[in-house]
């Protein structure tokens, strides 16, 4: 078998290059990759190279870690998987070591080894790849493997909705529709909310909001957000229970504290790149503003709601770009023009 990857030579400029075909260790499967999601920080790092760029210059960036394929192969230790088994795997390996590992946190584990990211930059945009056991998870029958490499952003979505105590009988906004806001409306739904309002500038994602399930959207180009909440048809002077920022804007991370209700909570799950200035004054009876960071122990819930219809990440699916095409995929994601269509992209590696 041969095997090739795509990699970043230099920001905005992919390359498919042959590379060995890896041994799983003893733990470890070897995939054969089918598809691989297209992640914001993924397109992040294509446009602008990577967040903490490596010591060594002539290290291989690779990009990629919403992936999911067929095992190939198995270590010598594996139990749990076989040829032929359709997989998914969690990205992010953490030492098993330090205090937030032992205390049941390993997403904010300091050494986690994340792909795409430092020490290896080992990214998921490659025919074949190796992962532990561990940290690899078998998909359902009722799965695809394209929807299988999208529990990964699903997750994140589901982590950031349970932190925020998303429950029957409370009231949501979602301040940002793109994929991980999507995600999160899903995870309040899948969890019991009902009054979920979404708000976007983009109207084709918010008319994808409202197929999936958001009671209202918002068109934050056309109208005054905190005004439509805080009108007496919604919310009035008592605000919304709980607010998640996903669009990674400081515009609206102050929109989220001036609809946020007494003693209720923001939720930030979009990155913030620069300081943003928050008015406490506004916020000063007992709200809680908490931050999410990936997840934690959330796959096996989100692979469950996903097989058993209750979170729907098909329909997110905008665009599928073949293996050969992944420099073409990225620079649409980049495009000012195109992005705006682009919900969600996918990279089919293989069939």
């Amino acid at each position: 078998m041969q095997n090739s990857e795509a990699i970043l030579v230099t920001p905005k400029q992919f390359e498919i290059q042959e590379c060995p075909m890896p041994e799983p260790k003893e733990n470890e499967i070897l995939m054969k990759v089918e598809y691989v999601g297209m992640c914001g920080s993924d397109i992040h790092g294509f446009e602008f190279g990577p967040f903490i760029p490596p010591k060594d210059p002539n290290q291989k960036i690779g990009l990629g870690h919403e992936v999911a394929g067929e095992v190939v192969g198995v270590g010598a230790k594996v139990t749990k998987f076989k040829v032929g088994d359709k997989v998914l795997i969690e990205p992010g390996v953490p030492d098993d070591t330090c205090e937030y590992c032992r205390t049941g946190r390993y997403n904010i584990c300091p050494k986690v080894d994340f792909m795409a990211t430092q020490p290896n930059y080992k990214g998921a945009l490659t025919q074949y790849m190796t992962h532990p056991e561990e940290w690899t998870y078998h998909i359902p029958e009722e799965m695809s493997t394209l929807e299988g490499a999208l529990v990964e952003p699903a997750a994140v979505g589901m982590h950031a909705a349970i932190l925020g105590g998303a429950q029957t009988g409370k009231s949501v906004v979602i301040l940002g529709g793109g994929a991980i806001g999507l995600m999160v409306l899903q995870a309040c739904l899948s969890l019991g909310v009902t009054d979920i309002t979404v708000v976007d500038v983009i109207q084709k994602r918010l008319d994808l909001a409202k197929r999936l399930g958001a009671k209202r959207v918002i068109n934050g180009k056309e109208e005054d957000t905190v005004a439509a909440i805080r009108s007496k048809e919604l919310y009035g002077d008592h605000g919304v229970d709980l607010v998640f920022e996903a669009a990674g804007s400081a515009f609206t991370t102050n929109q989220a504290v001036q609809m946020v209700a007494r003693g209720g909570k923001i939720m930030m799950v979009g990155t913030q790149s620069q300081p943003v200035p928050i008015d406490f004054l506004k916020i000063n009876r007992e709200v809680t503003i908490q931050t999410s960071f990936r997840y934690c122990n959330n796959f096996p819930q989100t692979i469950e709601a996903i097989a058993t219809g209750k979170f729907n990440v098909k329909d997110m699916v905008t665009n599928i770009y073949e293996y050969k095409d992944v420099q073409k995929a990225f620079m649409e994601a980049i495009d000012p023009v195109r992005k705006a269509d682009i919900v969600k992209g996918v990279v089919k590696i293989s069939e």
